[in-house]
């Protein structure tokens, strides 16, 4: 089966100073910026994304507002690969090198720039190096030599301690097919399971449910990505 989401686009954090992420991404790993642009939608926002290949980012949102808010290891940040972080948040930020040569360059190359790195760690499936990023990233880089196998990393122990019966198991391995319907699909109740998205000012996330798609679609599009706002 193919799969229906084929990769990452791109993975966004939320930074308080979006040039020292790109400092730390052009100059310990390489990676190019590409774009640098005021947030569609989201007030005295900032948008930048450095590129892993033509079709996957690294992406940094800064606003006025992260600033405001405390990390706090062990709710808003991990620290490190091993450690907790409050569920829903991100543990560590795993990306991709070609093969074991190019992982000892960036060891090599983050080291000669004064940054630690522990590993490369052989996890079997895959090798990685561990080190840090600007603002408590915690952040790998890895390779493999191909897909993982997923009969020879399901833990019986571990799907059984997850809650996971025979049934379940078989289902999200082999996940059955969705027949897409011609017409449009009506927009769930707001007041339904969901999950939902949040954080938005009372009423408005409502409201933004309500709007029609070509709407969101038209106003999107007609917005400029380089606007000459200051």
């Amino acid at each position: 089966m193919d799969n229906k989401v084929q990769g990452l686009h791109h993975l966004a954090i939320s930074t308080a100073d979006i040039k020292a992420q790109i400092d730390f991404f052009t100059d310990k790993l390489g990676m190019e910026l590409v774009a640098l642009y005021w947030m569609h939608g989201a007030k005295e926002t900032w948008h930048g994304f450095l590129r892993m290949n033509d079709e996957s980012s690294v992406a940094f949102v800064q606003s006025p507002l992260v600033g405001k808010v405390a990390p706090k290891l062990g709710e808003t940040h991990a620290g490190n690969p091993t450690a907790p972080s409050a569920a829903g948040t991100t543990q560590h930020i795993a990306l991709k090198v070609a093969d074991m040569d190019e992982l000892f360059r960036m060891q090599k190359r983050l080291r000669s720039k004064e940054v630690p790195v522990l590993g490369p760690v052989d996890h079997g499936f895959c090798k990685s190096i561990y080190f840090a990023g600007p603002e408590g990233l915690a952040l790998e880089l890895s390779c493999s030599e191909g897909p993982i196998e997923p009969m020879s990393w399901i833990d019986p122990d571990v799907v059984s301690r997850a809650g996971i019966n025979d049934e379940e198991l078989a289902r999200y391995l082999n996940p059955p097919e969705f027949d897409v319907p011609e017409q449009p699909v009506r927009q769930p109740d707001t007041s339904g399971p969901g999950p939902h998205m949040s954080n938005y000012p009372p009423g408005i996330y409502e409201k933004l449910m309500a709007v029609p798609d070509k709407d969101i679609w038209d106003a999107s599009e007609n917005e400029p990505p380089v606007s000459g706002k200051s």
